[in-house]
């Protein structure tokens, strides 16, 4: 049976920012506003960019392939997308009535100046294609922004009687996430065939205790942590608000070490918390280099050292999610995945060139 008509109203969009780690933040964002405007969200499938290898483009992954949408439920109302769009949208949301709604500085783009760029490019396209989606007008809007202090804004200017279907180009939310958001974390929840998959992994081998560490040292990320060295990127870059506080004015340097963490610093991090935790291995998730021969002979063979680059990160995530003890990268969001649900559970971790983060406001 069809799911039944929200009154209410529904949000949809585009997780069209980043990789996995950006959408991740985007998404508790967009749940945020969802529950602000008291619409369901249509949670949308993860965009993964399979560009080297099969299918060697998008690939479209509902959102429960990796997490359950129950719990989402305890926050608020939710529908995955692909079952909006095969149940409900036929009916309710049918081709000539499809809405898009943009700022009209995004109108701006368009050959017309008045139409929002909702399939303009990658991964644009090809997520609304997916579902056979074409948008049939535009509405625009300007002066409000997706912050919950316009909650009464949005609600008056798009009542769910006259726009049943709120369809935006991207989420309506924040990168980094915001800090009252962060909890929200606790409504992620790992799918049963993940954590059974993740658990194999575990027991299979690592041997407990286990430190584990998310080394994002690859050329891309060099470009980027050189704005650092010379001067173009303050405190506040990327995901870096997790170690040196969201408070701008009150904010911490941010040290390359921080950043793009050498072999040394790399070994004096492990070595701090392999010997406090008394690890007897070490996991390593990584986007280039493991490092794993130098950390191996590092403790002279006596730490077991594991790095297994899935193709799926999730997996990383979860192993990285279950250690004893976690060393991330403070500028980068898939470390800042791996730090919110440990912040969650009460799990301790720590970053490259910071072993004693300060405590975010939403972990009192």
């Amino acid at each position: 049976a069809a799911p039944a008509w929200d009154a209410a109203g529904y949000l949809l969009y585009c997780p069209c920012m980043g990789r996995f780690g950006n959408q991740a933040e985007h998404f508790l964002g967009a749940l945020a506003f969802a529950r602000a405007l008291n619409r369901t969200l249509a949670v949308p499938p993860w965009i993964e960019y399979r560009h080297h290898r099969p299918p060697y483009t998008n690939l479209h992954v509902p959102y429960a392939e990796h997490f359950r949408l129950e719990p989402l439920l305890q926050y608020h109302r939710v529908i995955s997308l692909e079952d909006f769009m095969e149940k409900l949208a036929p009916v309710h949301w049918p081709p000539g009535k499809r809405v898009a709604y943009c700022f009209e500085a995004a109108a701006q783009r368009s050959a017309d100046k008045s139409s929002c760029p909702m399939k303009d490019g990658n991964p644009f396209g090809p997520f609304w294609d997916q579902f056979q989606v074409n948008f049939d007008k535009s509405e625009l809007f300007k002066g409000i922004s997706f912050s919950s202090a316009y909650k009464d804004h949005w609600i008056q200017r798009f009542s769910p009687s006259e726009h049943p279907v709120l369809a935006l180009p991207g989420a309506p939310a924040q990168f980094p996430v915001l800090e009252e958001h962060r909890p929200l974390h606790k409504y992620i929840v790992w799918a049963d065939e993940m954590v059974k998959k993740g658990e194999a992994y575990i027991h299979s081998l690592l041997v407990r205790p286990y430190v584990g560490i998310h080394l994002r040292i690859g050329s891309d990320w060099k470009n980027a942590c050189n704005m650092l060295k010379d001067g173009t990127a303050g405190p506040h870059f990327m995901a870096s608000p997790q170690c040196v506080g969201y408070d701008r004015s009150a904010a911490v340097p941010l040290t390359m070490d921080m950043c793009l963490p050498d072999l040394k610093e790399i070994k004096r991090a492990l070595k701090l918390w392999v010997k406090k935790t008394e690890a007897k291995s070490v996991y390593i998730a990584t986007d280039s280099e493991p490092y794993t021969t130098e950390i191996q002979q590092f403790f002279q063979g006596k730490i077991k050292v594991v790095s297994l680059q899935p193709e799926v990160p999730q997996i990383d995530l979860y192993v990285l999610g279950q250690s004893d003890h976690f060393i991330g990268n403070c500028v980068s969001s898939f470390t800042a995945f791996v730090k919110r649900e440990r912040d969650v559970h009460g799990k301790p971790s720590s970053f490259f060139g910071m072993d004693h983060p300060p405590r975010l406001r939403d972990e009192f």
